[in-house]
């Protein structure tokens, strides 16, 4: 399953090469104005924060409206960047969410666990290291939330309930997929983070969830079934044949691939 999921992610990317370029402008436009100018300028500290709450919600915001975009390609419709505003009556609650999620992640890794690792003792390390658990867990869970709201739909409880359960069912997959994106992010920087960038990063966690949510279909068609042993070749067959066979010719030269 990893295996193709390398694949698919690589080449709905690729396929949409320009698509995903656009969606990171947009990110490196909102991160320069909220972040970067007022760090670069010298902006008071209460300013600095402020821009930096504010940067932050814009970006999920952003991230939000990707996700439920990026979600098209995922399904093999190209989403054009103009039409992905149409999203945003479905997509903004979802955003509020992952901004709570962002802003939560950065006091706790900026603020909360410094201040207690600065306090001596058994209780102050016991706390930042309760922290910083309860923080890994929900930037892992959090991989799956937006692509569950733009593929399922659903409120929040019922979407922060199922990307707990996601994480815990799928631990080494889903630590697999934080190793993936963070190493995307990196290499990102090649490019100047406009490709894969985080709009790749959000394929990935969006295929990731595609493919795996079929483990579950398949699971709730056959309840007796060993869920140890997943038909991954079967579940993937239909989206094997949607790919087709890619070979690097015909990325460069799609019209000579089969020649």
């Amino acid at each position: 399953m990893i295996g193709f999921f390398f694949k698919k992610a690589f080449f709905d990317g690729w396929d949409n090469l320009f698509a995903l370029a656009a969606f990171n402008i947009a990110y490196l436009i909102l991160a320069a104005v909220f972040i970067v100018l007022p760090l670069s300028v010298g902006a008071g500290d209460a300013l600095t924060i402020a821009c930096m709450v504010v940067g932050i919600l814009a970006l999920s915001q952003w991230q939000s409206l990707t996700a439920f975009s990026i979600n098209d390609i995922a399904d093999y419709r190209a989403p054009g960047f103009k039409a992905a505003f149409a999203y945003f009556p479905k997509s903004w609650k979802p955003g509020l969410v992952m901004g709570a999620i962002n802003l939560g992640l950065w006091f706790t890794y900026t603020v909360g666990i410094p201040f207690y690792l600065s306090q001596k003792g058994f209780l102050g390390l016991f706390l930042a290291s309760l922290l910083f658990w309860i923080s890994l867990v929900a930037l892992l869970a959090s991989q799956y939330y937006l692509p569950l709201a733009a593929r399922r739909g659903g409120g929040f409880k019922d979407t922060a309930r199922i990307s707990l359960i996601l994480l815990m069912d799928n631990l080494g997959f889903s630590l697999f997929l934080f190793a993936y994106n963070v190493i995307t992010f990196v290499l990102s920087a090649l490019t100047a983070f406009m490709a894969p960038g985080p709009a790749g990063m959000a394929l990935a966690s969006t295929v990731a969830l595609k493919l795996r949510w079929k483990k579950y279909e398949w699971a709730e068609a056959n309840p007796g079934a060993n869920r140890r042993k997943v038909p991954w070749d079967e579940l993937l067959e239909e989206e094997k044949d949607l790919v087709g066979e890619r070979t690097l010719r015909g990325m460069i030269f799609p019209w000579k691939d089969g020649k």
